[in-house]
């Protein structure tokens, strides 16, 4: 009677870790060849889902937190232009506000967001809105080739976002540079 309840009890055990692991998302790191940008992001696939729009998974005109799981962070080495905006060297929230013909781009000081639950959150948000650093916006391409897996790409001169149809590209300076 032991023998079978703790095998039911480590079968249990194994599902419950296997399907844990199965829904979140892989976390990468990426930075730019010169390492002067660096991005931490879940990276979600798209799975055969409607990714952007209003019957997608990530609706037009909403707060997205550019990836899964924990909010998208990204880091400067140096003080930078970024979307055409100074931004001083360190670490931000990195969100999105994806549209059909442009996204808005925003950079928060706040670390350690679990999506952008707090910063829609009616209440909480007016606090966080507060911490922005940076906000602007840049159009967005359609992708010739859906984009399976969500994929950050920093360089020297831009961070690049795709998945499914859609692409934007954040033009990256260092500060002082015309």
């Amino acid at each position: 009677m032991k023998k079978g309840l703790l095998f039911i009890v480590a079968l249990l055990i194994m599902a419950t870790s296997t399907l844990v692991s199965a829904q979140k998302s892989p976390h990468l790191k990426v930075e730019s060849p010169g390492k002067s940008v660096k991005v931490v992001y879940g990276q979600p696939s798209k799975k055969g889902r409607v990714i952007f729009g209003p019957d997608g998974l990530e609706k037009y005109g909403k707060v997205w937190r550019t990836g899964a799981d924990e909010a998208t962070e990204i880091t400067f080495a140096k003080d930078v232009v970024f979307g055409g905006k100074p931004v001083k060297a360190g670490t931000y929230t990195l969100f999105t506000i994806p549209d059909e013909k442009e996204w808005t781009v925003i950079l928060n000081s706040k670390l350690g967001q679990w999506g952008a639950y707090d910063y829609i959150d009616p209440v909480k948000g007016k606090e966080l809105k507060k911490l922005d650093v940076a906000e602007f916006k840049v159009p967005v391409k359609t992708n010739a080739t859906p984009v399976e897996k969500l994929t950050i790409t920093p360089t020297e001169s831009e961070v690049s976002i795709a998945w499914d149809q859609a692409a934007i590209s954040i033009p990256v300076k260092p500060a002082g540079s015309k």
